[in-house]
């Protein structure tokens, strides 16, 4: 079950945890004669598919997302909402998560300890070209330059919301990094000292295939939170006791 894509997990989650509402709304009716209201079923709905989340461990962010969903959905319908508002929140969710089906690659976000236990990982007294697929706002290229003056970094993402913030960020804070909107699998991995990944374990079978057929040996290969199976880590490094964010590196 943990090895579906989470938008396939979100879409049981929400399925499961409206089955467990009805059955939670209609018990009562039948045994006492209570007639609930549809908002209390809607917020009981979305602490279920809240709890599942937390339960299949999904990302931070995913939790009040599966809470806010039906009541969301409630009050965009009592409020009558334009048909505009519901193609721009269309159009928005779009700009995030552009190929989120077809590459099975959520937005993940590096939390603050990855970033500091990535450092550890990286020479500090020599040149380096480290690249992030699927940097997402860029926190984890822009990050590391500050830390590593002989480092060229790099990053690349497929989603026209979260490349857009990464390249304005570098244009606010006067940052050097280099951000391209392409698609990793057309890259050369060859160019880069370091590459790192926060993907989704679909995709790390293929990442893998191109890292044996491109990296340079010597090189070094980081993933954070999915590892590759059949291929053990060279250096593991867990941030916390009890969760799944830990960084895999291999050499090349």
């Amino acid at each position: 079950m943990t090895r579906l894509p989470v938008s396939l997990q979100s879409l049981v989650i929400q399925c499961i945890a409206v089955l467990l509402a009805v059955l939670l709304h209609t018990l009562p009716q039948t045994a006492f004669s209570f007639h609930s209201a549809v908002w209390p079923f809607a917020l009981a709905q979305g602490a279920v598919a809240a709890s599942l989340s937390i339960v299949w461990r999904q990302p931070a962010w995913w939790p009040p997302l599966h809470f806010a969903f039906l009541p969301a959905v409630l009050l965009a319908r009592q409020v009558d909402a334009p048909a505009w508002f519901y193609l721009s929140a269309f159009l928005l969710l779009l700009a995030f998560y552009w190929s989120t089906f077809r590459t099975r690659v959520p937005l993940y976000l590096s939390s603050r300890k990855a970033r500091q236990a990535l450092a550890s990982l990286l020479p500090q007294a020599q040149p380096l070209r480290f690249i992030d697929l699927g940097s997402g706002f860029g926190g984890v290229p822009c990050y590391l330059e500050s830390r590593f003056p002989l480092g060229r970094f790099y990053g690349t993402e497929l989603a026209p919301a979260p490349w857009l913030v990464s390249r304005l960020r570098t244009r606010l804070t006067g940052s050097r990094v280099h951000f391209m909107r392409r698609d990793y699998a057309q890259l050369s991995l060859a160019d880069f000292d370091v590459v790192f990944a926060f993907l989704s374990p679909a995709a790390m079978p293929g990442l893998w295939r191109q890292a044996r057929s491109q990296m340079r040996s010597g090189s070094l290969l980081v993933s954070l939170s999915f590892a590759v199976d059949a291929q053990p880590p060279d250096h593991v490094v867990t941030l916390a006791e009890g969760t799944r964010h830990t960084l895999y590196a291999w050499r090349m």
